[in-house]
């Protein structure tokens, strides 16, 4: 959701409100590093969220960005919001439609269906419906699809890194480190070796560094 403010600062950097191990903040923190955007960063206390940020944002969710007026509320329109001023790396396939498409459905899978399935698997005392064991089984059809598409190439659509890895891999990862054990020895090879790459880019070390 993007809204207007009552006052601007043309001249003052973009306000990022963020959480550190959240992965929609760590997605738009790496957009916005690939975009090489200079921002006010401030990390956000869950517990104690800071008022500015409830001003601009009520529901006091993560990442929110405040820029030229505008306030940037979900983090792909934050990834978006950077790589539209500066692609560099040319995430977001600018030559190829088609290409766009399926990165964007293949994005919208993670976060609609994925997504709830995590939570699900990694909080399952609190969804009594099904053991965690099942949550898991259900949430590797996704798994299975992303070792699949990751045996083609290193990245999801080539062998570079691109959109729709930086979406969906801060996911992966958390669902990774709910039982280290069991996805180490998973049937999923080139997703480990995809996350592994993911996890250990200069990028990532950069925006996991602490505030």
């Amino acid at each position: 959701m993007t809204s207007d403010l009552s006052s601007t600062n043309p001249y003052a950097l973009p306000i990022l409100y963020s959480f550190r191990r959240c992965p929609y903040a760590m997605r738009a923190r790496m957009a916005i590093y690939a975009a090489k955007i200079k921002v006010q960063h401030i990390e956000v206390a869950l517990k104690n969220k800071p008022q500015s940020l409830l001003d601009v944002s009520p529901k006091g969710t993560v990442p929110v960005v405040v820029s030229n007026g505008k306030v940037i509320e979900q983090s792909r329109d934050i990834m978006l919001w950077a790589l539209t001023q500066a692609d560099p790396d040319n995430w977001l396939f600018a030559e190829d439609k088609s290409i766009q498409y399926e990165m964007e459905n293949l994005v919208n899978e993670c976060d609609f269906e994925f997504k709830p399935l995590l939570d699900r698997y990694k909080y399952f005392d609190r969804y009594p419906e099904h053991s965690q064991l099942e949550y898991r089984q259900q949430a590797e059809v996704f798994l299975q699809k992303l070792n699949s598409q990751l045996s083609q190439h290193t990245f999801l659509f080539d062998n570079k890194m691109r959109f729709a890895d930086v979406a969906i891999f801060p996911f992966i990862r958390q669902f990774a480190g709910v039982d280290d054990a069991w996805f180490a020895e998973s049937p999923y090879p080139y997703l480990r070796a995809w996350l592994e790459h993911c996890v250990n880019t200069q990028m990532f070390q950069a925006i996991m560094t602490k505030q």
